[in-house]
């Protein structure tokens, strides 16, 4: 059992936690038991009370509670999007946004999560705890709006038509647009104040807004809205 706060295991994990090197920690049971069920084998694997002393694991755990269990695992980043439903983000830099958006996928049954510039890092301590376990699950790409798949939607505050009239239109359209697993849609979503930038709505084929009264709403909310009326509409 490691008992020393100077063993070089829990020195790189302290690294980790500040910059990453392709690989990144996971800290928690519920993350841990979500990357054993995606089988994600970790590279290094520590629990309290059985591998190292739990006042040292504390000490090197980004938790302001601690941690029980911790792992260390190679990110994976997948080569390019697919669906039948794709979400594109561009901008976001809140890595709990990123996070969450990842959790919405996942619940949504996105195929993959597309990253574009100026978005924060999926691996990072806040990210992961925020994906709830969906970045072991959910494919993530670093890119461009260039391949994403089927018809792309641009989530726009105040513009185009309300988004569950676009998704209806989209899913009737005669043949769809279509992939290997049926017909496909992607989800482009901005950043809260900039929101996409007008090259990237520009090629979409798409613009919806979500009505609502107030004058915004959080950028991960609005994709997990987009997301539901989307993957209402796949489904039937």
């Amino acid at each position: 059992m490691i008992t020393s706060h100077q063993n070089p295991l829990l020195k790189d994990i302290r690294r980790l936690q500040r910059r990453r090197d392709g690989r990144f920690v996971a800290e928690g049971e519920d993350l841990l038991a979500a990357a054993d069920a995606a089988g994600w084998a970790s590279v290094a694997r520590l629990r309290a009370g059985v591998d190292v002393d739990p006042e040292v694991l504390a000490k090197v755990s980004s938790l302001g509670s601690g941690s029980r269990e911790l792992g260390i695992f190679e990110e994976r980043w997948a080569a390019a999007p697919v669906g039948p439903l794709c979400v594109y983000l561009h901008g976001l830099g809140d890595p709990g946004n990123v996070g969450a958006v990842l959790r919405s996928a996942h619940a949504f049954g996105a195929g993959s999560v597309v990253l574009g510039p100026g978005c924060a890092d999926p691996f990072g301590p806040k990210a992961v705890r925020a994906s709830m376990g969906a970045i072991f699950t959910v494919p993530v790409v670093r890119g461009g709006v260039e391949g994403l798949p089927g018809e792309k939607v641009a989530l726009v505050a105040g513009e185009g038509e309300p988004l569950a009239a676009v998704a209806a239109q989209v899913a009737d359209r005669p043949g769809g647009v279509l992939c290997d697993e049926g017909l496909a849609l992607s989800l482009l979503v901005g950043a809260e104040r900039a929101g996409l930038p007008p090259e990237v709505v520009a090629v979409c084929d798409r613009i919806a807004r979500i009505p609502i009264r107030g004058d915004s709403l959080n950028a991960a909310m609005a994709t997990t809205v987009g997301l539901y009326e989307l993957a209402g509409r796949l489904a039937a």
